[in-house]
């Protein structure tokens, strides 16, 4: 029979209240926002879809009600990596938990079902595919079952960036399971994808709990792509020396590239990307979980369901496909609550990509227009001079009060300029030469730059050859990059990137319409004092250490993310309350029970080795 020597049965959990199960198991004194009218509706039975935050504490609106009721919660998740730490977390909890996944052998599998037949577990992890087979919903059928949640719901939508065929299948268990309560679960989704949630599991009759997309510890900031490597390198050593951390690629190429780079200049870091096998995958995941202060470069291939919550920063080195991709890769960050820097930089290439991907595609009219109309809305983010996390919020159809006052532009206004001359100037040039060349030899025509290319077309007789040299080569790519941005110039699918102009540029050639642009600004990305970051003394940092290198020695011995014994925040007040016996230990946020008794003393020592 299947069983861990260190757990509770968990049948005699059945009958606590939700908020004694909340502190003795998980170690928190109240519920956050909607969790706890969330958790009364499923346990009442109630279908539900859910749509928090990333960090705002999705979990618990289906763990604790998998407590209060009987029977065992199947929980769908997409991700192999994520239904380990999750289950791995509950462990330590002294949570019956356990998945099914393709990695586990046949007698492990074999006893997970009979733990599940004779009722020993609380939760049980699936992925879709598995089960959706006739061999697993007969198994259901067997036990009784507490509640389906469908975590990452939006993989179910088509217009999606993370779409899961499987996940269509799922209106199966309304029907199959009818009294079964649903909740469905996800921190990305906008107008359209939420409606498609809705429809395409059978979510018509569930109550929606929508809390506030704002993750208010994460800074934004965006900047234009100058020269990337010195701006990155800027970033990460003058504000995140020793952190853990995301960057996001476009392409396969400039992720091991960049990954290099990185390892010369003395950084640790690692590529992930789907070019790569399936073993060097998972062990650069499993790295990126346990060790401290490693930065991931990578696709969009990582990071659906990544747990780890102190992941300081997450940047980006390419334009992301939508303002859907930019929130949940950027989400990624500061998962523990505690500041986080979000950054991009971007250039007009980026858009030529993108745009040419798109046009490029097999997809429908209607989804390419779709699609185009997210990356129109994510290049008005990337332009705007208005608070970035307005935009970004009233886009998820939220209307915050007030700027935040924790973005670049916030912190740092833009300015704006009467570019209407200059953008006439650009206009005419696109215009002179043929509309069929890119940025690059366009601004050397503006600039008069009399190379072998514009010789040979004889561009140097063009009207525009030499008008520009009043603004650098820095300034004409910032016009460009805006004038595309706001539609004034088209990108020819078939002329490998050449620009044209557009219908609406003509108003502006004529002299009938004025334009100001926005100027770049020399600012520096992300913010070492970033809000609400806590300050620690000389005394305090190295007592943060010697707990991280013991909450590191205690997860090796159990082959756990170390994040999956305490949190970061968890570590921090530790040292502001400096706890004296295992009663005072036991009112930290996040210690329940079964913490307090493997690794109360442990930790407690450590803090009486250091006197104030």
């Amino acid at each position: 029979m299947w069983t861990h020597p260190l757990l509770p049965a968990p049948l005699e959990w059945g009958m606590n209240s939700p908020h004694h199960i909340l502190r003795t198991i998980f170690g928190f004194e109240d519920f956050r926002g909607l969790q706890g009218e969330t958790v009364a509706h499923v346990i009442r039975g109630g279908d539900a879809l859910v749509l928090m935050p990333t960090g705002g504490g999705k979990s618990l609106c289906y763990q604790v009600p998998a407590l209060c009721r009987p029977g065992t919660a199947v929980v769908i998740s997409p991700l192999i990596a994520l239904m380990q730490d999750q289950v791995e977390a509950l462990r330590q909890l002294g949570v019956q938990a356990a998945y099914l996944n393709s990695m586990l052998d046949f007698e492990t599998q074999r006893d997970v079902e009979s733990a599940l037949r004779s009722g020993q577990l609380r939760l049980l992890y699936v992925a879709p595919e598995r089960l959706n087979t006739d061999r697993f919903l007969a198994l259901l059928d067997e036990v009784t079952v507490s509640l389906f949640a469908i975590d990452e719901a939006h993989c179910v939508s088509q217009w999606g960036h993370d779409f899961r065929t499987d996940y269509l299948a799922l209106s199966l268990l309304h029907q199959r399971y009818p009294q079964v309560p649903r909740i469905a679960l996800t921190a990305t989704a906008d107008e359209k994808t939420r409606q498609e949630i809705t429809v395409r599991l059978g979510l018509n009759d569930a109550r929606v709990f929508a809390q506030s997309f704002d993750r208010p510890n994460i800074r934004y900031a965006i900047a234009p792509r100058q020269n990337a490597r010195a701006q990155l390198l800027k970033f990460l050593r003058t504000h995140h020396q020793g952190d853990s951390g995301i960057l996001y690629c476009l392409s396969r190429r400039k992720v091991e590239d960049t990954a290099i780079w990185l390892v010369k200049e003395g950084l640790r870091a690692l590529p992930y990307h789907a070019g790569l096998s399936p073993e060097v995958r998972q062990d650069h995941q499993r790295r990126f979980a346990v060790e401290e202060g490693l930065i991931m470069v990578a696709t969009v291939a990582f990071g659906m369901g990544i747990d780890k919550p102190n992941v300081r920063f997450v940047g980006h080195l390419d334009l992301p496909r939508s303002i859907e991709a930019y929130y949940q890769e950027t989400g990624r960050a500061g998962r523990d609550g505690a500041p986080a820097n979000a950054f991009m930089l971007f250039g007009i290439q980026d858009i030529v990509t993108l745009r040419q991907m798109l046009d490029e595609s097999d997809a429908d009219e209607n989804r390419k227009r779709l699609e185009r109309q997210r990356l129109e809305a994510m290049l008005g983010l990337c332009e705007t001079t208005l608070c970035r996390r307005q935009v970004l919020l009233r886009y998820f159809g939220e209307e915050p009060a007030k700027p935040c006052g924790n973005c670049d532009n916030c912190l740092s206004p833009p300015a704006s300029w009467d570019a209407t001359e200059a953008a006439r100037k650009a206009l005419s040039c696109v215009y002179r030469s043929g509309q069929r060349f890119g940025v690059q030899h366009l601004v050397d025509v503006l600039l008069g730059r009399s190379n072998d290319r514009i010789q040979r077309l004889g561009h140097e007789q063009l009207s525009t050859f030499g008008i520009g040299k009043d603004i650098n080569e820095k300034g004409w790519f910032s016009i460009y990059r805006q004038l595309v941005t706001l539609g004034y110039l088209a990108i020819d699918p078939a002329g490998h990137g050449g620009l044209k102009l557009d219908p609406r540029a003509r108003p502006l050639l004529k002299g009938e319409r004025e334009l100001m642009l926005r100027k770049d600004a020399e600012a520096p990305l992300g913010s070492s004092n970033i809000k609400g970051r806590p300050a620690r003394t000389i005394e305090e940092t190295r007592l943060f250490e010697d707990l991280r290198i013991l909450r590191r020695e205690l997860a090796e011995t159990q082959g756990v993310p170390p994040y999956v014994i305490f949190q970061d925040a968890v570590l921090d007040e530790m040292i502001r309350v400096r706890p004296q016996n295992l009663a005072a230990f036991a009112q930290l946020s996040g210690v329940g029970q079964k913490k307090l008794e493997r690794y109360g003393e442990a930790f407690l020592n450590a803090l009486k080795s250091h006197r104030r």
